[in-house]
């Protein structure tokens, strides 16, 4: 093989391995981009109805900038290609006795609408916990999810200098321990703490640091005009304007190594890409498993991988919604049970919940407005990870899902059939390694954002990327991944003198050219 000395491959076009390639093209590696499936974006995938594409994986679009960030390396914006719609209301909650509470990340107009639902000593309670949850994302923003991997002595000067965090930070003290002490109303807990499950935890079980989640979704979120996988196409565009070869339907058998380092990735074709470095940007415990070549087995640490996070059964189908509720759906909607102990419970057991919490997106309504006629929905449950599909299972899911939204005054024309039903045994096939979670290794444990991999492994030349790496689960964690690991990648290679003698980043001009700077020395790592 010949081997172009930044020559990189990147296996996976998620939002990690978007990001990563990307960002290595932008400073000059001859990057290829190999994606088993058809299309860009990982589990940000969409399924086909009468009506459009409907996304079947993420539907928030939380911290923009970290994407800003992405398109201005080419001197592009984001949105010359992108219609992002700010949500005035982050998400509409439901109760199974009537109530609604709508919250907009305002803490003013939030704490007034928590004391229409429940008094104004819940609402004082909601601004300390407010006060909490901002003092927790400012403290571990810098040291955790902007950091190459978790900086322990800079969390504790950070929380040192905030005594009122040490509450949420105490080992072994649970998200929902933690919101039972602030809140006397069930159903702002309940509320709260859903936030553990975003990145695949159960709230009793996940670490209260966890609170600060709510600041990083109160300081915005964004519909994806058309659906969250066209901002997956998006990427591709802009990896391709920059140079990136991407390889749809190809998939990778086998990272090479020669002399302890790698060397290139062969595909399914029996076809070699010769390379200096490789960003394995799909579940990590696809490289423990074998499933990308043996050899790899020590690339991690067992406990960077295991136990998994949660998975989840998604529907994704366009219908005609009717009935009270359907008038008030908007963009984004849960609906909680009266007891989330029928919901964990079974999941903790391997088993389907018995009154999950219904997460249900109006795709289509994401700019205020309700279509007339039929529209895209997707409605996500909890699941527990590594679960085989069951022959029971469909018609379970069917009706915990609809029979229950019936009951709460909300129901569709046509039913969504087995084809609209994405199962965790489905997950785990779509993505090797995963066991069917959608969010990496479980966040529960007091220590568990230390032992989830960064982006350098054991082995020289290779390094990860997405949900399953370092800073996490969910959309712009997946894409920061990306960042930490082209920079690894570039840091390497430069201590290697194998770096581009460019001091600047590749560029494309407002015509589409794709630029290079002059030679004017060896490169800097940015």
């Amino acid at each position: 093989m010949k081997r172009d000395k930044t020559a990189v491959v990147v296996i996976g076009a998620g939002m990690g391995g978007l990001a990563a390639a990307i960002r290595l093209a932008a400073q000059g590696c001859a990057v290829t981009l190999v994606e088993t499936a058809a299309t860009p974006g990982g589990k940000m995938r969409c399924l086909p109805t009468a009506v459009g594409p409907v996304d079947a994986g993420p539907t928030v679009l939380t911290m923009r900038g970290v994407f800003d960030d992405l398109f201005s390396l080419a001197g592009e914006r984001l949105e010359d290609h992108l219609t992002l719609l700010p949500q005035p209301v982050l998400a509409r909650h439901w109760w199974p006795d009537g109530s609604r509470l709508d919250l907009t990340g305002d803490r003013d107009r939030d704490a007034d609408a928590i004391a229409a639902l429940s008094g104004a000593e819940q609402a004082a309670a909601f601004r300390r916990f407010d006060a909490l949850a901002q003092g927790l994302h400012d403290a571990f923003d810098g040291p955790v999810m902007r950091a190459a991997r978790p900086q322990p002595g800079a969390i504790l000067r950070a929380v040192a200098a905030r005594p009122a965090l040490w509450p949420a930070v105490w080992p072994g003290q649970s998200l929902t321990r933690l919101l039972q002490r602030r809140f006397r109303d069930p159903r702002l807990v309940q509320l709260f703490a859903r936030y553990a499950t975003y990145v695949g935890g159960r709230p009793d079980a996940s670490p209260a640091v966890l609170a600060l989640i709510w600041r990083a979704e109160a300081a915005g979120v964004w519909a994806v005009q058309g659906g969250m996988h066209r901002l997956a196409v998006a990427l591709a565009a802009l990896a391709g304007r920059l140079g990136v070869v991407q390889r749809y339907g190809t998939r990778a058998r086998r990272i090479i190594r020669q002399g302890g380092r790698v060397t290139g990735v062969q595909l399914d074709s029996g076809e070699t890409l010769a390379c200096t470095a490789c960003v394995h940007a799909g579940d990590p415990a696809a490289l423990t498993a074998g499933l990308v070549g043996e050899g790899l087995h020590g690339a991690l640490p067992a406990a960077a991988t295991r136990p998994h996070s949660l998975s989840a059964w998604v529907w994704s189908f366009a219908a005609t919604a009717e009935g009270p509720l359907a008038r008030d759906l908007i963009h984004h909607n849960v609906l909680f049970p009266s007891d989330t102990a029928q919901e964990f419970g079974p999941i903790s057991d391997r088993a389907m919940p018995e009154t999950p919490t219904l997460y249900l997106c109006a795709e289509d309504r994401a700019g205020g407005q309700r279509p007339d006629g039929p529209e895209r929905f997707e409605i996500i449950l909890n699941a527990p990870a590594g679960r085989p599909d069951q022959p029971e299972d469909f018609a379970r899911c069917q009706a915990r899902t609809f029979q229950t939204l019936r009951r709460r005054g909300l129901w569709f024309t046509p039913d969504p059939g087995p084809e609209a039903l994405t199962t965790p045994a489905m997950l785990d096939r779509l993505f090797p390694g995963s066991g069917g979670a959608i969010y990496g290794r479980s966040p529960e444990g007091t220590f568990a954002a230390f032992q989830r991999p960064s982006a350098r492994t054991r082995v020289p030349g290779l390094y990860l990327a997405g949900g399953g790496a370092h800073p996490g689960a969910g959309v712009p964690m997946a894409a920061l991944s990306g960042r930490h690991a082209a920079e690894a990648v570039m840091a390497d290679l430069k201590a290697a003198g194998l770096t581009s003698a460019s001091t600047s980043a590749r560029t494309v001009t407002p015509g589409g050219t794709l630029t290079r700077s002059p030679t004017t020395g060896p490169a800097r790592f940015r």
